[in-house]
Protein backbone atom coordinates (compact mmCIF):
# COMPACT_ATOMS: atom_id res chain seq x y z
CA UNK A 1 0.00 0.00 0.00
CA UNK A 2 1.18 3.62 -0.91
CA UNK A 3 2.06 6.15 1.85
CA UNK A 4 -0.17 8.70 2.77
CA UNK A 5 2.17 11.73 1.76
CA UNK A 6 1.64 14.99 2.53
CA UNK A 7 1.57 17.25 -1.04
CA UNK A 8 1.71 21.22 -2.02
CA UNK A 9 0.43 22.09 -5.31
CA UNK A 10 1.54 25.44 -6.15
CA UNK A 11 0.73 27.62 -8.72
CA UNK A 12 0.65 31.32 -10.11
CA UNK A 13 -3.71 31.13 -9.83
CA UNK A 14 -6.31 29.37 -7.69
CA UNK A 15 -7.90 29.67 -11.55
CA UNK A 16 -4.42 27.33 -12.74
CA UNK A 17 -5.52 24.87 -10.44
CA UNK A 18 -9.08 24.81 -10.82
CA UNK A 19 -8.65 24.62 -15.14
CA UNK A 20 -5.76 22.43 -14.85
CA UNK A 21 -5.25 20.15 -12.00
CA UNK A 22 -8.59 18.50 -10.90
CA UNK A 23 -7.89 15.11 -12.12
CA UNK A 24 -4.45 15.18 -10.27
CA UNK A 25 -6.28 16.28 -6.68
CA UNK A 26 -9.27 13.80 -6.96
CA UNK A 27 -6.54 11.17 -8.14
CA UNK A 28 -4.31 12.23 -4.85
CA UNK A 29 -7.26 12.41 -2.57
CA UNK A 30 -8.25 8.97 -3.80
CA UNK A 31 -4.81 7.60 -3.02
CA UNK A 32 -5.60 9.34 0.77
CA UNK A 33 -2.97 11.72 0.29
CA UNK A 34 -3.30 15.34 2.81
CA UNK A 35 -3.35 17.92 -0.19
CA UNK A 36 -2.77 21.52 0.21
CA UNK A 37 -3.37 24.10 -2.55
CA UNK A 38 -0.75 27.01 -2.38
CA UNK A 39 -1.85 30.09 -4.67
CA UNK A 40 -3.34 33.41 -4.73
CA UNK A 41 -7.15 33.79 -3.79
CA UNK A 42 -9.04 34.42 -6.73
CA UNK A 43 -13.01 33.73 -7.28
CA UNK A 44 -12.07 29.88 -8.02
CA UNK A 45 -10.93 29.04 -4.79
CA UNK A 46 -14.50 28.37 -4.27
CA UNK A 47 -14.75 25.38 -6.45
CA UNK A 48 -11.80 23.47 -4.76
CA UNK A 49 -13.56 22.24 -2.49
CA UNK A 50 -12.86 18.68 0.19
CA UNK A 51 -13.07 16.42 -2.56
CA UNK A 52 -9.90 18.16 -4.37
CA UNK A 53 -7.58 19.24 -1.26
CA UNK A 54 -7.36 19.55 2.63
CA UNK A 55 -6.52 23.35 2.60
CA UNK A 56 -6.14 26.35 0.54
CA UNK A 57 -3.20 28.71 1.85
CA UNK A 58 -3.23 32.06 0.28
CA UNK A 59 -0.03 33.09 -1.32
CA UNK A 60 0.33 37.40 -1.17
CA UNK A 61 3.39 38.00 -2.61
CA UNK A 62 2.83 36.04 -6.24
CA UNK A 63 2.71 39.09 -8.71
CA UNK A 64 2.56 37.44 -12.00
CA UNK A 65 3.65 40.67 -14.13
CA UNK A 66 5.76 41.74 -11.86
CA UNK A 67 9.85 41.76 -12.57
CA UNK A 68 10.66 43.69 -9.12
CA UNK A 69 13.51 41.48 -7.20
CA UNK A 70 12.31 42.23 -4.15
CA UNK A 71 9.14 41.42 -4.89
CA UNK A 72 10.34 37.52 -6.12
CA UNK A 73 12.51 37.14 -2.70
CA UNK A 74 9.38 38.18 -0.78
CA UNK A 75 7.57 35.15 -2.50
CA UNK A 76 10.69 32.85 -1.62
CA UNK A 77 10.48 33.95 1.35
CA UNK A 78 6.82 33.66 1.81
CA UNK A 79 7.02 29.53 0.63
CA UNK A 80 10.00 29.21 2.46
CA UNK A 81 7.93 29.60 5.79
CA UNK A 82 5.04 27.92 4.39
CA UNK A 83 7.22 24.80 3.65
CA UNK A 84 8.74 25.28 6.80
CA UNK A 85 5.56 25.44 9.32
CA UNK A 86 3.46 22.51 6.94
CA UNK A 87 6.35 20.57 6.18
CA UNK A 88 5.19 18.61 3.37
CA UNK A 89 6.64 15.55 1.63
CA UNK A 90 6.93 16.71 -1.73
CA UNK A 91 6.00 20.34 -3.47
CA UNK A 92 4.99 20.29 -7.02
CA UNK A 93 5.32 23.71 -8.86
CA UNK A 94 3.22 25.00 -11.64
CA UNK A 95 3.66 27.76 -13.36
CA UNK A 96 7.29 30.45 -14.53
CA UNK A 97 7.32 31.62 -10.54
CA UNK A 98 6.70 28.85 -8.63
CA UNK A 99 9.03 26.73 -10.35
CA UNK A 100 11.57 29.13 -10.16
CA UNK A 101 11.33 31.10 -6.92
CA UNK A 102 9.11 28.02 -5.04
CA UNK A 103 11.41 25.52 -6.09
CA UNK A 104 14.01 27.52 -4.85
CA UNK A 105 12.47 27.64 -1.18
CA UNK A 106 11.89 23.98 -1.35
CA UNK A 107 15.42 23.47 -1.13
CA UNK A 108 16.00 26.13 1.63
CA UNK A 109 13.28 24.48 3.52
CA UNK A 110 14.99 20.58 2.77
CA UNK A 111 11.62 19.86 1.25
CA UNK A 112 11.51 17.22 -1.97
CA UNK A 113 10.25 18.99 -5.19
CA UNK A 114 8.86 18.61 -8.78
CA UNK A 115 8.84 21.12 -10.97
CA UNK A 116 6.42 21.09 -14.22
CA UNK A 117 6.77 23.25 -17.01
CA UNK A 118 3.39 23.37 -18.50
CA UNK A 119 4.79 25.77 -21.52
CA UNK A 120 7.23 28.33 -22.17
CA UNK A 121 4.71 31.64 -22.17
CA UNK A 122 5.38 34.81 -23.05
CA UNK A 123 9.04 35.55 -21.10
CA UNK A 124 10.59 32.66 -23.30
CA UNK A 125 8.63 33.54 -26.87
CA UNK A 126 10.13 37.07 -27.07
CA UNK A 127 13.93 37.73 -27.31
CA UNK A 128 15.44 39.96 -24.94
CA UNK A 129 17.28 40.59 -21.00
CA UNK A 130 14.28 39.28 -19.67
CA UNK A 131 14.42 35.92 -21.34
CA UNK A 132 17.79 35.87 -20.64
CA UNK A 133 17.17 36.12 -16.78
CA UNK A 134 14.49 34.10 -17.07
CA UNK A 135 16.85 30.76 -18.13
CA UNK A 136 19.29 31.96 -15.58
CA UNK A 137 16.87 31.48 -13.33
CA UNK A 138 15.30 28.52 -14.27
CA UNK A 139 18.81 26.48 -14.33
CA UNK A 140 19.55 27.58 -10.96
CA UNK A 141 16.35 26.16 -9.98
CA UNK A 142 16.38 22.90 -11.74
CA UNK A 143 19.44 21.59 -9.62
CA UNK A 144 17.48 22.03 -6.89
CA UNK A 145 14.31 20.17 -8.41
CA UNK A 146 14.09 16.00 -7.81
CA UNK A 147 12.43 15.50 -11.28
CA UNK A 148 11.31 18.39 -13.50
CA UNK A 149 8.41 17.61 -15.83
CA UNK A 150 7.80 19.01 -19.28
CA UNK A 151 4.08 18.54 -20.62
CA UNK A 152 5.74 17.64 -24.28
CA UNK A 153 8.97 16.15 -25.66
CA UNK A 154 9.78 19.42 -27.57
CA UNK A 155 9.85 21.71 -24.66
CA UNK A 156 12.34 18.61 -22.45
CA UNK A 157 14.52 18.61 -25.32
CA UNK A 158 14.58 22.41 -25.80
CA UNK A 159 15.71 22.82 -21.96
CA UNK A 160 18.10 20.04 -21.96
CA UNK A 161 20.08 21.32 -25.14
CA UNK A 162 19.99 24.64 -23.70
CA UNK A 163 21.54 23.08 -20.65
CA UNK A 164 18.93 24.31 -18.16
CA UNK A 165 18.04 21.06 -17.00
CA UNK A 166 20.03 17.87 -16.50
CA UNK A 167 18.73 14.83 -19.27
CA UNK A 168 18.36 12.60 -15.45
CA UNK A 169 16.07 15.02 -14.06
CA UNK A 170 13.50 15.92 -16.97
CA UNK A 171 10.46 13.69 -18.27
CA UNK A 172 7.57 14.73 -20.78
CA UNK A 173 4.18 13.75 -20.09
CA UNK A 174 1.44 14.27 -22.04
CA UNK A 175 0.37 17.65 -20.80
CA UNK A 176 -2.75 17.54 -18.34
CA UNK A 177 -5.03 14.74 -19.62
CA UNK A 178 -8.80 15.01 -20.35
CA UNK A 179 -11.57 13.47 -18.81
CA UNK A 180 -12.98 11.30 -21.71
CA UNK A 181 -16.10 10.43 -19.18
CA UNK A 182 -17.09 14.10 -19.04
CA UNK A 183 -16.34 15.42 -22.05
CA UNK A 184 -17.70 13.15 -25.18
CA UNK A 185 -19.15 13.32 -28.22
CA UNK A 186 -23.15 14.59 -27.72
CA UNK A 187 -25.75 14.23 -30.56
CA UNK A 188 -26.25 17.94 -31.91
CA UNK A 189 -28.06 18.85 -35.38
CA UNK A 190 -25.49 19.48 -37.95
CA UNK A 191 -24.63 23.02 -39.10
CA UNK A 192 -26.01 24.16 -42.53
CA UNK A 193 -23.04 26.74 -42.32
CA UNK A 194 -19.60 25.33 -40.81
CA UNK A 195 -19.28 26.72 -36.87
CA UNK A 196 -15.46 26.71 -36.29
CA UNK A 197 -14.62 27.55 -32.89
CA UNK A 198 -11.57 29.30 -30.90
CA UNK A 199 -11.46 28.48 -27.32
CA UNK A 200 -8.65 30.44 -24.82
CA UNK A 201 -7.20 33.58 -23.40
CA UNK A 202 -7.05 36.29 -25.72
CA UNK A 203 -3.50 36.85 -26.80
CA UNK A 204 -1.61 36.92 -29.54
CA UNK A 205 0.91 34.35 -28.54
CA UNK A 206 -2.95 32.05 -28.78
CA UNK A 207 -3.19 32.81 -32.59
CA UNK A 208 -6.38 35.23 -32.21
CA UNK A 209 -5.09 37.60 -34.52
CA UNK A 210 -4.40 34.83 -37.24
CA UNK A 211 -7.70 33.60 -36.21
CA UNK A 212 -9.65 36.71 -36.95
CA UNK A 213 -7.37 37.32 -40.17
CA UNK A 214 -8.42 33.69 -41.81
CA UNK A 215 -11.90 34.08 -40.65
CA UNK A 216 -11.63 37.32 -42.88
CA UNK A 217 -10.16 35.60 -45.60
CA UNK A 218 -12.96 32.68 -45.35
CA UNK A 219 -16.05 34.94 -45.12
CA UNK A 220 -15.12 36.57 -48.48
CA UNK A 221 -16.20 32.99 -50.14
CA UNK A 222 -18.37 31.59 -47.59
CA UNK A 223 -19.83 34.26 -46.05
CA UNK A 224 -22.08 32.38 -43.94
CA UNK A 225 -19.71 30.26 -42.25
CA UNK A 226 -19.25 31.16 -38.33
CA UNK A 227 -16.28 32.12 -36.05
CA UNK A 228 -17.06 31.64 -32.68
CA UNK A 229 -14.35 33.18 -29.71
CA UNK A 230 -14.74 32.42 -26.61
CA UNK A 231 -12.59 33.25 -23.86
CA UNK A 232 -11.25 36.48 -21.59
CA UNK A 233 -8.70 39.31 -21.81
CA UNK A 234 -6.13 38.62 -19.57
CA UNK A 235 -4.91 41.87 -18.43
CA UNK A 236 -1.71 40.88 -16.70
CA UNK A 237 -0.09 39.08 -19.95
CA UNK A 238 1.78 41.31 -22.01
CA UNK A 239 0.70 39.29 -24.87
CA UNK A 240 -3.34 40.32 -24.53
CA UNK A 241 -4.91 41.86 -27.06
CA UNK A 242 -6.78 45.28 -26.12
CA UNK A 243 -10.68 45.60 -25.55
CA UNK A 244 -11.04 48.19 -28.42
CA UNK A 245 -9.47 45.66 -30.34
CA UNK A 246 -11.69 42.66 -29.33
CA UNK A 247 -14.92 45.59 -29.85
CA UNK A 248 -13.77 46.38 -33.41
CA UNK A 249 -13.89 42.74 -34.57
CA UNK A 250 -17.32 42.37 -32.74
CA UNK A 251 -18.54 44.85 -34.18
CA UNK A 252 -17.45 44.35 -37.59
CA UNK A 253 -18.73 40.95 -37.39
CA UNK A 254 -15.84 39.13 -38.05
CA UNK A 255 -16.66 36.99 -34.86
CA UNK A 256 -19.22 36.22 -32.61
CA UNK A 257 -17.89 36.42 -29.55
CA UNK A 258 -19.33 34.30 -26.36
CA UNK A 259 -17.39 35.67 -23.25
CA UNK A 260 -16.09 33.59 -20.78
CA UNK A 261 -17.60 30.06 -19.12
CA UNK A 262 -16.71 27.33 -16.81
CA UNK A 263 -18.07 24.54 -18.72
CA UNK A 264 -16.90 25.05 -22.68
CA UNK A 265 -18.53 21.80 -23.79
CA UNK A 266 -21.92 22.83 -24.90
CA UNK A 267 -19.93 24.93 -27.15
CA UNK A 268 -17.61 22.63 -28.85
CA UNK A 269 -21.04 20.38 -28.99
CA UNK A 270 -22.05 22.93 -31.07
CA UNK A 271 -18.95 23.04 -33.04
CA UNK A 272 -17.86 21.91 -36.61
CA UNK A 273 -14.02 22.57 -35.80
CA UNK A 274 -12.10 23.36 -33.25
CA UNK A 275 -9.31 25.74 -34.10
CA UNK A 276 -6.21 27.03 -31.81
CA UNK A 277 -3.21 28.73 -33.92
CA UNK A 278 -0.99 28.88 -30.90
CA UNK A 279 2.25 29.89 -31.06
CA UNK A 280 3.60 27.46 -28.94
CA UNK A 281 1.89 25.23 -25.88
CA UNK A 282 2.81 23.05 -22.73
CA UNK A 283 -0.18 20.68 -24.65
CA UNK A 284 -3.38 22.76 -25.18
CA UNK A 285 -6.28 21.44 -23.15
CA UNK A 286 -9.17 22.70 -24.95
CA UNK A 287 -7.84 20.62 -28.04
CA UNK A 288 -7.68 17.85 -25.32
CA UNK A 289 -11.32 18.18 -24.70
CA UNK A 290 -12.45 18.94 -28.63
CA UNK A 291 -10.77 15.53 -29.13
CA UNK A 292 -12.40 13.69 -26.34
CA UNK A 293 -15.75 15.15 -28.07
CA UNK A 294 -15.07 13.77 -31.09
CA UNK A 295 -14.41 17.04 -32.83
CA UNK A 296 -11.96 17.55 -35.82
CA UNK A 297 -8.97 20.04 -34.79
CA UNK A 298 -7.19 22.85 -36.55
CA UNK A 299 -4.31 23.84 -35.00
CA UNK A 300 -0.37 25.08 -35.63
CA UNK A 301 2.71 22.82 -36.25
CA UNK A 302 4.67 24.01 -33.24
CA UNK A 303 5.19 22.54 -29.80
CA UNK A 304 2.34 20.77 -28.23
CA UNK A 305 0.36 21.71 -30.44
CA UNK A 306 1.43 18.93 -33.22
CA UNK A 307 0.97 16.32 -30.47
CA UNK A 308 -2.66 16.22 -30.35
CA UNK A 309 -3.22 15.96 -34.78
CA UNK A 310 -2.55 13.55 -36.88
CA UNK A 311 -2.51 15.66 -40.44
CA UNK A 312 -5.13 14.70 -42.64
CA UNK A 313 -7.09 11.75 -39.83
CA UNK A 314 -8.36 14.29 -37.21
CA UNK A 315 -7.37 17.38 -37.97
CA UNK A 316 -5.26 19.80 -40.29
CA UNK A 317 -2.22 21.05 -38.87
CA UNK A 318 -0.83 24.67 -40.31
CA UNK A 319 2.46 27.11 -39.46
CA UNK A 320 2.44 29.78 -37.04
CA UNK A 321 1.65 32.92 -37.62
CA UNK A 322 0.20 32.26 -41.07
CA UNK A 323 -3.34 33.36 -41.23
CA UNK A 324 -3.49 32.58 -44.97
CA UNK A 325 -2.16 28.69 -44.63
CA UNK A 326 -4.80 28.80 -41.59
CA UNK A 327 -7.82 30.05 -43.53
CA UNK A 328 -6.61 27.52 -46.28
CA UNK A 329 -7.40 25.14 -43.59
CA UNK A 330 -10.53 26.25 -43.16
CA UNK A 331 -11.98 25.94 -46.39
CA UNK A 332 -10.42 22.52 -46.89
CA UNK A 333 -13.02 21.53 -43.90
CA UNK A 334 -15.41 23.43 -45.17
CA UNK A 335 -15.26 21.67 -48.77
CA UNK A 336 -14.70 17.97 -47.35
CA UNK A 337 -18.17 16.04 -46.94
CA UNK A 338 -20.46 15.68 -43.50
CA UNK A 339 -18.55 12.23 -43.30
CA UNK A 340 -14.93 13.11 -43.96
CA UNK A 341 -15.30 15.72 -41.05
CA UNK A 342 -17.33 12.66 -39.18
CA UNK A 343 -14.50 10.15 -39.33
CA UNK A 344 -11.91 12.94 -38.28
CA UNK A 345 -13.90 13.75 -35.51
CA UNK A 346 -14.29 9.83 -34.50
CA UNK A 347 -10.40 9.37 -34.87
CA UNK A 348 -10.11 12.73 -32.45
CA UNK A 349 -12.38 10.64 -29.87
CA UNK A 350 -9.93 7.32 -30.23
CA UNK A 351 -6.71 9.41 -29.79
CA UNK A 352 -8.11 11.03 -26.63
CA UNK A 353 -8.88 7.78 -25.12
CA UNK A 354 -5.48 5.71 -26.00
CA UNK A 355 -2.81 9.01 -25.50
CA UNK A 356 -4.43 12.21 -23.53
CA UNK A 357 -6.83 9.55 -20.84
CA UNK A 358 -6.81 11.08 -17.22
CA UNK A 359 -6.12 7.99 -16.09
CA UNK A 360 -2.70 7.83 -18.13
CA UNK A 361 -1.65 11.56 -16.43
CA UNK A 362 -2.25 10.70 -13.33
CA UNK A 363 -0.91 7.19 -12.76
CA UNK A 364 2.27 8.70 -14.61
CA UNK A 365 2.34 11.33 -12.00
CA UNK A 366 2.16 8.63 -9.03
CA UNK A 367 4.89 6.93 -10.38
CA UNK A 368 7.51 10.03 -10.60
CA UNK A 369 6.04 10.43 -7.08
CA UNK A 370 6.84 6.88 -5.52
CA UNK A 371 10.20 7.15 -7.54
CA UNK A 372 11.41 10.56 -5.14
CA UNK A 373 9.84 9.18 -2.68
CA UNK A 374 11.15 5.11 -2.48
CA UNK A 375 13.14 5.27 -4.63
CA UNK A 376 11.69 2.84 -7.40
CA UNK A 377 11.94 2.54 -10.81
CA UNK A 378 9.62 4.56 -12.92
CA UNK A 379 8.35 2.44 -15.67
CA UNK A 380 8.27 4.79 -18.59
CA UNK A 381 8.12 8.56 -19.62
CA UNK A 382 4.77 7.89 -21.68
CA UNK A 383 1.48 7.08 -20.42
CA UNK A 384 -0.11 5.03 -22.74
CA UNK A 385 -1.69 2.08 -20.39
CA UNK A 386 -3.16 -1.76 -21.42
CA UNK A 387 -6.03 -0.96 -19.65
CA UNK A 388 -6.94 2.36 -21.80
CA UNK A 389 -7.74 0.13 -24.76
CA UNK A 390 -10.62 -1.22 -23.04
CA UNK A 391 -12.30 1.76 -22.21
CA UNK A 392 -15.02 2.52 -24.40
CA UNK A 393 -15.16 4.78 -27.46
Amino acid sequence: MRKRYKIAIVANSSWNVYNFRLNLLKKFKAERFEVLIIAPVDEYIAHLDKEHSDRHIPLKSLSRKSTNPSKDFALTWELYRIYTKEKPDLVINYTIKPNIFGNIAAKLAKVKSICVVTGLGYTFLKEGLIKTIANTLYKTSFLFADKVIFENQDDKNLFIEKRLVKASKALSVKGCGVNTQHYQPEYSVPNNDLVFTFIGRLLYDKGIVEYVEAAKIVKKRYPDAKFCVIGELDIENPSTISREQLVDWIDKEYIQYQGTTNDVRPYINKSDVITLPSYREGLPKVVLEGLAMGKPIITTQTAGCRETVEHGKNGLLVPIKDAEALANAMLTMIEISPEERKTMGQHSRKLAINTFDDEHITNFYLNVIDHIMTGSPISSTHTTTADSQSKKV
